[in-house]
């Protein structure tokens, strides 16, 4: 790192932390030539896919567009804010660690559902109507109904899982463990 005030190459860090989200790095650092001291901040730099739409075309992946399409369909509706970051948060890991270069817009409109189902219906429903472009009362109606023949989220949260989780790639089969086929 150079200094900012003499331009020197040779810099030594005094002090690194973690912000308090675990995105940066905050740096204490000091010129070894002139003495003097600054601070820097370090992020990582990912690189998101692109986003394919259903026309074909493709664009960056804008995470404004997605918190802008969540902040609609969760309009004056009683959820916190942080629970909104964290659902955010969720959606962009998944993007990361999808590892395509590329990925349909459909399937990042699908997971955006899933964490409006677990926010709150009233939003699923709302983006749901609009994504899936609800032709008619009829499948509006449908949209509710399958909501309201799952358990809620409250009521996934607390149930015991009777099977661990397995990732397929565990096994070199691709099969669970422990089950068979």
């Amino acid at each position: 790192m150079r200094c900012p005030f003499c331009l020197a190459d040779e810099t030594s860090v005094i002090d690194s932390r973690l912000s308090e989200d675990g995105s940066t790095v905050r740096r204490r650092r000091e010129c070894e030539v002139c003495r003097e001291r600054f601070t820097t901040f370090e992020r990582a730099e990912l690189k998101l896919p692109q986003v394919i739409k259903s026309d074909g075309r493709r664009e960056p992946f804008s995470e404004d567009k997605l918190r802008g399409g969540m902040t609609r369909a969760l309009e004056k509706r009683p959820v916190d804010a942080d629970k909104v970051e964290k659902a955010l948060g969720r959606i962009r890991h998944k993007l990361m660690a999808s590892g395509e270069n590329e990925l349909p817009s459909r399937r990042i409109g699908e997971w955006v559902m899933e964490e409006l189902k677990e926010l709150d219906p009233v939003a699923y429903v709302r983006f749901a109507s609009v994504y899936r472009s609800f032709q008619d009362v009829n499948a509006f109606s449908e949209a509710v109904q399958s909501l309201q023949s799952e358990p809620s989220a409250d009521i996934k949260r607390k149930q015991l899982k009777l099977l661990p989780e397995v990732d397929d790639s565990d096994t070199p089969s691709g099969r669970k463990k422990g089950r068979r086929s």
